[in-house]
């Protein structure tokens, strides 16, 4: 094969083509757009060959979306890697996967070419084109034809892979689940407030025992028949052929790849697949037909089947609920999701799978170790990167301050941000966004700052020292306009004390501490004793791509002793995702299922109020902003997000007072 990797259609050539196929001569191609894929792009192009030569008269090329956001999101997931691999490594090795003349019987397309770059995300698959084919229809389910097809042309990719040591092996199948039972319950609270009465009474009460037990059910499954699972198993991924094509059906998006319990799949699609009374009827025989299907020794009796696929019902149930909250709304998409969900719910009670959920239990916040104080090491990708991050807020002084050091090891670079503001006094920044990497990051000299960070008892107390020549401005919209401010003398000796438990969050690496902040800060040889005021402190590591997604982050801290910190994310094209806790003094710490905030901008793009409300507890916050220190972030490649940060006086529905920190990273 080429080694050249094809980043868009228009990289495409006669010679590669001819080279890619090896068929005939290549002499001449047009391609046009399928599909409408967000995270990657098909087209469809179209072949002339020399007189004489043969070859396809059409091909599919598949490669990564044009847009960075979507690009990125399809990197970081790990998306573009796992199908990739799956053609390069997998498809070979199945019945008809080494073909490339398109006359498989294999449910996916012949590959003729593969490249990924896993720093970029950009990749290429060339495979053959299905057409001509039907698309298959979710919501109007599939013919009983169609339900055997799809079933017996699974079995054939399970068969050999069941147990399969090798798949036990690859990394890139054994990714951790990205789904936890504290997700699943924050989206559920936003699917149940969507759509509200069209959830049956029935179908709800299944939707509410599987996330109460939903961490007990994964773990349980884990012991499971483990195999080769699509993920994403159904009508709207199939292709079904009709007369002239060369396969009878072809799956296609295998991006959701991975290893797990074998009979994922067959629940996923037998759920849904087809309207209630049809499945009831055709039930017995379609299991039957799946398990003679895995081969002459089938690795598991009929009975085994039976019972894997009535406890694997509930992962469709999980996939109506995760997969409409985690995409753009449209009529179409209600109406597909509320039938998936009633299906499979359907599915669920008929098979009495609700007796083999483990008891409900909540679980228990997760805490980091004490070993993740320090650094980490990183993977290629080009936006990973470590930041360690403090700030404090002295509402009896008037100042408030916050200290960030990001690594961005792929790029050798490091951003070292400080700054120091509060109502009558200028906003105070030492900013550097293109320090050289250090080689460690407890120790941080530039040509005009030192920062020195120390964990001196891991979880539990924190040293942060910097002296370093700054910029004072009167005005603190400036920084977002890239403006100068005047010279000025930055001081930091701060020590910072946990009192609430160490918060790690479940879907991504990174932990949050709130803190009692002493020490001192000093501008220009004035100094501003601390003396136990209230603060938090982060760290975090892995991919971070701030030009991909809007948030608004909070650290606050009661009078009361109550220490809350929640971040409300919007993703494009998703719904929103709420992480966060509260712990009230003494008691032990909640985690959210939802944190809504809503704020307001000035003229100058700085925001004035905001109100965030969290779940559990119904707590309402608003929020006045007393003290502004705002950064600009460009990416490496040109894109733009203002990254506004205040300090803030706040206060609950029922009175009580408080005061923290806030964020708002705006993708511009």
């Amino acid at each position: 094969m080429p080694s050249e990797l094809i980043e868009r259609p228009t990289d495409l050539t006669d010679d590669w083509l001819t080279t890619a196929l090896g068929a005939g001569t290549v002499t001449g191609h047009h391609f046009e757009r399928i599909g409408t894929g967000q995270m990657s792009e098909c087209y469809r192009v179209h072949l002339r060959y020399a007189d004489g030569d043969t070859g396809p008269a059409t091909v599919v090329l598949k490669v990564a979306a044009a847009d960075p956001n979507s690009r990125q999101t399809g990197l970081a997931l790990g998306l573009y890697e796992r199908e990739v691999r799956f053609y390069a490594e997998i498809a070979p090795t199945l019945s008809g996967g080494e073909r490339s003349d398109g006359g498989s019987a294999a449910p996916f397309a012949p590959c003729f070419h593969h490249a990924y770059d896993a720093e970029t995300g950009a990749f290429d698959l060339l495979l053959g084109d299905a057409a001509p084919a039907v698309v298959g229809d979710e919501i109007s389910g599939a013919s009983t034809e169609q339900a055997f097809l799809a079933l017996t042309q699974l079995a054939r990719v399970h068969g050999p892979l069941l147990g399969d040591a090798g798949l036990e092996d690859a990394d890139w199948l054994n990714r951790e689940a990205p789904v936890s039972q504290a997700l699943l319950a924050g989206l559920w609270a936003g699917f149940a407030d969507r759509f509200g009465d069209r959830i049956a009474p029935e179908h709800r009460l299944v939707c509410e025992r599987l996330v109460e037990a939903f961490d007990g059910y994964l773990a349980q499954e884990a012991a499971a028949p483990q195999g080769l699972v699509h993920g994403d198993y159904r009508l709207d991924n199939m292709l079904f052929g009709t007369e002239g094509a060369r396969r009878p059906l072809t799956v296609v998006d295998w991006q959701t790849v991975t290893r797990g319990p074998a009979l994922t799949d067959v629940a996923y699609f037998i759920g849904c697949a087809l309207p209630d009374e049809m499945r009831r009827a055709h039930y017995d025989a379609l299991l039957s037909a799946y398990h003679e299907a895995l081969g002459a020794t089938p690795p598991l009796s009929l009975e085994d089947v039976r019972a894997g696929v009535r406890r694997q019902s509930f992962f469709g149930v999980m996939m109506a609920i995760v997969s409409s909250m985690l995409v753009a709304q449209t009529e179409r998409g209600d109406e597909m999701f509320m039938t998936m969900l009633a299906r499979h719910c359907a599915h669920v009670l008929d098979t009495d799978a609700l007796a083999d959920l483990p008891a409900a239990a909540t679980p228990e916040p997760l805490t980091p170790d004490a070993a993740d104080e320090g650094p980490h090491a990183h993977t290629d990708e080009a936006l990973w990167n470590e930041s360690w991050y403090f700030d404090f807020v002295d509402a009896a002084q008037g100042l408030g301050g916050w200290v960030r050091l990001g690594l961005i090891p792929n790029q050798d670079t490091a951003w070292i941000n400080a700054l120091l503001c509060g109502p009558g006094m200028p906003t105070v920044a030492v900013n550097d966004l293109h320090a050289a990497l250090p080689a460690d990051p407890a120790r941080v000299h530039t040509g005009r700052i030192d920062l020195e960070l120390s964990a001196a008892a891991p979880l539990q107390r924190y040293r942060v020292r910097l002296r370093a020549r700054g910029e004072a401005y009167d005005d603190p919209a400036g920084l977002l306009r890239g403006a100068a401010g005047r010279p000025v003398e930055v001081g930091l000796d701060l020590e910072f004390v946990s009192v609430g438990t160490p918060y790690l969050y479940r879907i991504t690496p990174r932990y949050e501490i709130a803190c009692s902040v002493s020490g001192t800060a000093t501008i220009d040889g004035r100094q501003y004793p601390l003396n136990g005021v209230p603060g938090q402190r982060d760290h975090s590591w892995g991919v971070r791509d701030w030009w991909s997604m809007d948030w608004t982050w909070s650290a606050l801290h009661l009078e009361d002793g109550t220490h809350l910190h929640g971040v409300d994310i919007r993703i494009p094209g998703m719904a929103p995702i709420g992480i966060g806790y509260s712990q009230r003094a003494g008691e032990a710490l909640v985690e959210l299922e939802s944190v809504c905030a809503q704020h307001t901008l000035d003229d100058d793009d700085l925001p004035s109020t905001a109100t965030l409300t969290l779940q559990p507890g119904d707590t309402e916050l608003t929020v006045d902003m007393v003290g502004h220190a705002p950064v600009l972030l460009t990416s490496a490649d040109g894109r733009v997000s203002q990254f506004p940060r205040a300090w803030a006086t706040v206060t609950t529905a029922d009175g009580r007072k408080g005061v923290g920190w806030l964020e708002f990273n705006r993708n511009l």
